[in-house]
């Protein structure tokens, strides 16, 4: 999300389709469809049976895939891809460190989290582990508007990203709370934009509530935002908001000179 990054045009000449198509495989695999046929996953990824089978069985060879003859699944080898981008990439060994200051100046767990292609995608953690909704997990994609994460991100870039992002969104309802009426989700955008935090209550997961803040580089571009999730319990949200929000604020303060 970085403004001043030139847009990247790839050469005719140097497009490998071969290796678009197999990670259009691989990504044809989620927690809906843990095993697949060859039918199914060449209807996932827009290729015939015989071309989806062929990328599943190279897969196969290569450790990523498992198959019992009709059916394929993910291997633990995958994880490796995944790995590769906490282990190198600048953003999560940055925000680390203060992701833990946040622990523990809040007691809660905190997440560094980023928008990528329509979705919310956390890259770092720390805390103790809850058993909170896969969409909290390193490395899960949720639809943005669930999390306070992606809400804050949503809405700190502006009319001219979040307008077209609702339009190309059916929002799907999570929770008996989840906000899935446009003109809501809008007015809520507007409020966080204009506040430059964001609350998400019993959104993604019921008795859980987050607060997040923008992360800026020190070249005042968005990169990603940091949130705390929490058990609402008996603490109302305008408690909730003064516990945490100082020290979300004062961290990613502290983060902008770094990043």
């Amino acid at each position: 999300m970085n403004d001043s990054d030139p847009p990247f045009t790839l050469e005719r000449r140097d497009w490998i389709a071969g290796l678009e198509k197999g990670l259009a495989v691989i990504e044809a695999f989620d927690a809906e469809h843990p095993r697949l046929s060859a039918s199914q996953a060449g209807q996932r990824c827009g290729l015939t049976r015989t071309a989806a089978r062929r990328h599943l069985l190279t897969l196969v060879h290569l450790g990523y895939v498992a198959t019992d003859g009709k059916l394929f699944s993910l291997t633990p080898r995958v994880l490796r891809l995944g790995q590769a981008y906490l282990e190198s990439a600048r953003l999560p060994r940055a925000v680390q460190p203060y992701l833990q200051r946040v622990t523990a100046g809040t007691g809660e767990v905190a997440y560094a989290g980023v928008l990528e292609q329509d979705e919310l995608i956390h890259v770092a953690r720390s805390g103790t582990h809850r058993q909170l909704n896969a969409g909290y997990m390193l490395g899960s994609r949720v639809q943005a508007q669930v999390t306070a994460a992606g809400l804050v991100i949503l809405a700190m870039s502006g009319p001219e990203v979040y307008e077209p992002w609702l339009a190309r969104q059916e929002l799907r309802a999570y929770t008996s709370h989840t906000v899935v009426d446009r003109d809501e989700l809008r007015g809520r955008l507007e409020l966080i934009q204009r506040q430059g935090w964001a609350l998400s209550e019993q959104q993604l997961e019921m008795n859980y509530r987050g607060v997040a803040v923008p992360l800026y580089d020190h070249k005042d571009h968005l990169v990603a935002a940091m949130s705390v999730t929490m058990p609402m319990q008996n603490e109302g949200s305008a408690d909730a908001v003064r516990r945490v929000l100082p020290v979300l604020q004062d961290t990613a303060r502290s983060m902008r000179p770094l990043l």
